[in-house]
């Protein structure tokens, strides 16, 4: 099976500072990329805007994303309430 590539932009909710999430999202990143089928797994902050993330993440399946998904540290994360998806593109290389 190809490996599922993941490009995913959030931006940062009212109420919280960009400096605040950009930490949540460096523990969410540490702890994600040492999951089984973690690939790689970045989160890149805009310079332009700072409350804006973009995510690049490399899968070996659907099934390790979906793992992800429902990990305890990635639900919460999302239970912190910091971010809000922008949207999610899901690839494969050529």
């Amino acid at each position: 099976m190809e490996k599922l590539w993941v490009s995913a932009s959030i931006k940062t909710l009212p109420g919280h500072s960009p400096e605040k999430v950009a930490d949540a999202l460096r523990q969410l990143m540490k702890t994600t990329q040492l999951e089984p089928g973690c690939i790689q797994f970045d989160i890149h902050q805009h310079l332009d805007n700072p409350t804006h993330f973009t995510l690049w993440e490399c899968w070996q399946d659907e099934a390790a994303l979906e793992a992800h998904l429902n990990a305890l540290h990635t639900k919460e994360y999302f239970s912190f309430n910091f971010t809000e998806l922008r949207y999610i593109e899901k690839m494969q290389h050529l």
